[in-house]
């Protein structure tokens, strides 16, 4: 897949900056979209047109355990996301929301912000200019939930009880 970098700056990026707590009544994810990256830099919306691959530095999505961030980054074009390292739970929320976190430092060092790339969503190879970079082998049931489009399609894909 073809998609347009953003680096997002700086380590330690917390969910708090990423969607500020007092946007958490918000559900809708074309409405929460709006106050991405609100508490850290809103400009940084104003680079998520179409297909957009979001690098990323050490521990991105640290702090609260909210869903919002990657839901809200799903609905503004975000298709994956390339990190040094993601904070536990937030990793987990980006896959229930259907959005790959790869782990991939090298490809961070190497990546500029609007750099055209080719990321493989099967593989997590990340391809910049000439060179491909491997991330970091997922573990089974994350490339599940993906493959199924998110957790909630997953489960449903699984359930062989009548839905009310």
């Amino acid at each position: 897949m073809i998609v347009t970098a953003v680096v997002v700056p700086g380590d330690n990026v917390d969910t708090d900056v990423l969607y500020p707590g007092k946007y958490i009544n918000i559900l809708d994810p074309m409405q929460a979209r709006l106050h991405l990256f609100e508490g850290l830099d809103p400009s940084l919306r104003d680079k998520l047109r179409g297909s957009t691959a979001l690098f990323v530095g050490e521990n991105f999505g640290s702090g609260s355990s909210r869903e919002q961030p990657a839901s809200a980054m799903v609905a503004s074009g975000v298709r994956c996301l390339i990190g040094r390292s993601f904070a536990r739970i937030f990793g987990r929320n980006a896959v229930n929301c259907g959005l790959p976190a790869f782990v991939n430092p090298t490809a961070v060092d190497a990546v500029l912000d609007g750099a055209e790339v080719d990321v493989d969503l099967r593989t997590g190879v990340v391809r910049i200019g000439e060179r491909d970079f491997e991330s970091a082998p997922m573990q089974s049931v994350p490339k599940e939930i993906l493959a199924a489009g998110g957790l909630v399609k997953w489960v449903r894909t699984r359930s062989t009880s009548p839905r009310s």
